[in-house]
């Protein structure tokens, strides 16, 4: 495997490119990173392009898409991994945990060209020996000059050996995609914020607040390559949707989310998506706490909080006021024209 240059920088390195096997991606198109260097022991300046037209992250009214910045982050992962601290390709990286918070007035684009530029702290890496075994990333994300937010995550590092041994019988990929079960019908896209149904990845369920989860092995996007469980990514996705239906018809944008992943979400069985509308925090922002259930057991659950898609021409009033809570109302008293109103259905 190649191995990038890892010296501890003395002086600004120049950047290096970025091999499109260490962002474990397939397809040359879904590379979001575009250039890496070393700025110090543990911490990493990473250059991102833009994408004003993505197949799968939309940019709503010259938005950014929270889900797009979070893919780069994911991309990161491997990147520094194999780059920086010499994992050896084969190896899995397994998430324990992500966050992020952007601020929704500085995600508007403003028509500006500037590429996304990530700054990266890796202190703590944890080592058994020479071995790297699990590393925290905490991202800050600016465009040109101008603060856009910060991510948060910690992964572990697993042989091929181990994995094998953690994942028993689900850790046969090819055995994994082909015992997939098939997706259900989804939701309407523009219940989720979608235009297209092929990437709606939430189906109807019999009761109120709750989904499966809609598993389609040959989105592109999703499953850029075989695996043999189901993407963070698509996780990620689901909470997005999910709280975005809990604010219909408002279209909102996930500005922050706080994920713990507990346990793999299997192919080859349903996965219930149920989303909860909690108190809002200290910033009186909404939020809704979307959990999802395979075989009785909490898999993953994900803090998440939505504000109105903002326009470029009313930055001023954004940065003034936030979208009312996720209220409770009585039946009868649910009106579409207040605040963010609950649409679990």
């Amino acid at each position: 495997m190649p191995r990038l240059d890892a010296t501890v920088a003395t002086e600004v390195a120049p950047m290096s490119d970025v091999p499109q096997e260490f962002v474990h991606k397939l397809d040359p198109d879904a590379v979001l990173l575009t250039g890496w260097r070393r700025t110090g022991a543990d911490t990493f300046e990473v250059t991102a392009r833009r994408l004003r037209h993505h197949n799968f992250y939309l940019s709503r009214q010259g938005v950014h898409d929270p889900l797009m910045l979070s893919e780069m982050v994911r991309q990161l992962l491997p990147l520094l991994s194999h780059a920086a601290y010499g994992v050896p390709l084969g190896h899995h990286l397994i998430w324990d945990d992500f966050h992020y918070n952007f601020d929704a007035a500085a995600l508007v684009t403003r028509g500006s060209s500037a590429e996304l530029r990530l700054t990266v702290d890796c202190s703590g890496v944890t080592r058994r020996g020479a071995r790297v075994t699990a590393v925290p990333l905490r991202v800050e994300i600016f465009c040109g000059d101008r603060y856009l937010g910060e991510a948060g995550t910690r992964f572990t590092v697993h042989s091929p050996t181990v994995y094998r041994r953690l994942r028993g019988a689900y850790g046969e990929v090819h055995r994994a995609m082909s015992d997939a079960i098939q997706p259900a019908l989804p939701l309407s896209a523009s219940r989720v914020g979608k235009v297209s149904p092929y990437d709606v990845v939430l189906s109807p369920s019999r009761g109120p607040g709750r989904w499966q989860l809609c598993i389609d092995t040959g989105h592109s996007d999703l499953f850029d390559h075989p695996v043999d469980h189901a993407p963070g990514m698509l996780l990620l996705e689901a909470a997005r949707q999910a709280a975005q239906v809990v604010a219909n018809p408002q279209l909102v944008m996930p500005v922050a989310m706080h994920a713990d992943f507990h346990r793999y979400v299997e192919l080859d069985a349903p996965c219930w998506v149920d989303a909860e509308i909690l108190p809002a925090d200290g910033n009186h922002r909404s939020q809704v706490r979307v959990s999802m259930r395979q075989h009785n057991r909490v898999c993953f659950t994900a803090d998440v909080t939505p504000e109105l898609v903002p326009s470029p021409l009313s930055l001023s009033a954004l940065r003034t006021t936030r979208p009312r809570g996720l209220h409770r109302p009585a039946r009868s008293t649910v009106r579409p024209s207040s605040g963010l109103i609950p649409s679990l259905r």
